[in-house]
């Protein structure tokens, strides 16, 4: 058995020296004075950015405020003079009169009616967002009560109503719930939605395939898009009026731009010539395809911004989901 070679040792303390204000170093070892403990402070909240003044908004109040106080004047006159030469037309003006004010009314209701159901919506898909990024159960719950009262007068959804109570006592976590309530409630909607998209990217590629104006395409693809936003918006939250299916095509064009589904056009071009379409179809019947394929982008657009819903555990549809058959992916991956 071999002992260790003897080692010196020094006995005489080393030099301390000063590393900062209140730290001592001693060769590698650094003492550190004891502090205080101390509460992280909270991140301050954002501040809400409140809307700036526009003149575009005074100019429609002072336009709406003229129109209508020259068409009130103009009715007055009207139902005056006609009630001096004649009673009974000036009587008839005023029934006349009446009937389109009451028109008027249930029309700037139902109007208001589809802003409030689609913000209701936005809040509700804003709501589940956030809980998806951390959240507790009970609001998990009263997100899928919710959805449930949203849906409540839809027959086809009685049945993942009915589950999706049965479901809902034996969960413990937030996005369990949500999932169910994605599975339950959302599943047949979004079929729903994915064949009216196919549908009408279908009909779109066909007709402006064969259609021998270019004026014709583009009025038939800008009504074919307009209906399609209807009937999606129909699925998820009820058909928009006049002014909801504006407010509905700006919110598109926002989650167009926001997730890059415009620059998206180039990608199904390259896409498509890159497949060989172009050697094997006539120039009309490529741009066909083109409208029919960029048709469907604006559908899944519009699925994404109508669905109460964020996609939880399904799979966003994509656009070889509800267009595939127009370019032959579905084909060309199978065999590949």
């Amino acid at each position: 058995m071999t002992g260790k070679a003897p080692r010196a040792i020094r006995l005489d303390p080393q030099p301390l020296e000063a590393a900062g204000e209140g730290v001592i170093r001693e060769d590698n070892v650094a003492i550190l004075p004891e502090s205080e403990p101390f509460d992280a402070a909270e991140p301050a909240a954002a501040p809400v950015a409140r809307r700036r003044f526009s003149w575009g908004s005074v100019f429609v109040a002072g336009l709406s405020g003229f129109l209508t106080l020259a068409v009130g004047v103009w009715v007055e006159n009207t139902v005056t003079a006609l009630m001096t030469q004649n009673p009974v037309l000036g009587y008839a003006a005023l029934v006349c009169a009446g009937f389109a004010a009451l028109a008027l009314l249930v029309m700037l209701a139902r109007v208001l009616s589809d802003i409030l159901r689609e913000r209701k919506v936005e809040a509700l898909r804003l709501r589940a967002t956030a809980l998806l990024a951390g959240g507790s159960t009970d609001e998990a719950k009263a997100i899928a009560g919710d959805l449930k009262a949203l849906y409540a007068s839809r027959p086809e959804t009685a049945k993942g109503r009915a589950a999706l109570d049965e479901a809902l006592p034996q969960l413990f976590a937030a996005r369990d719930v949500l999932a169910i309530a994605e599975r339950s409630l959302m599943a047949p909607l979004d079929l729903a939605a994915q064949a009216q998209i196919a549908q009408a990217a279908r009909r779109v590629s066909l007709v402006t395939a064969v259609s021998p104006r270019a004026l014709v395409d583009i009025v038939f693809v800008l009504v074919a898009c307009a209906r399609l936003l209807r009937a999606i918006a129909g699925i998820y939250a009820g058909r928009p009026g006049a002014l909801g299916l504006l407010r509905l095509a700006r919110q598109v064009l926002g989650h167009l731009v926001v997730t890059g589904g415009i620059a998206a056009g180039d990608a199904v071009i390259q896409q498509v010539v890159g497949q060989g379409l172009a050697a094997r179809l006539s120039a009309k019947l490529g741009e066909g395809v083109l409208n029919g394929l960029l048709t469907a982008r604006i559908g899944l657009a519009a699925l994404a911004v109508c669905r109460p819903l964020p996609f939880v555990e399904a799979r966003p549809p994509s656009l070889s989901d509800v267009a595939g058959d127009l370019s032959g992916w579905r084909s060309t991956g199978a065999e590949s």
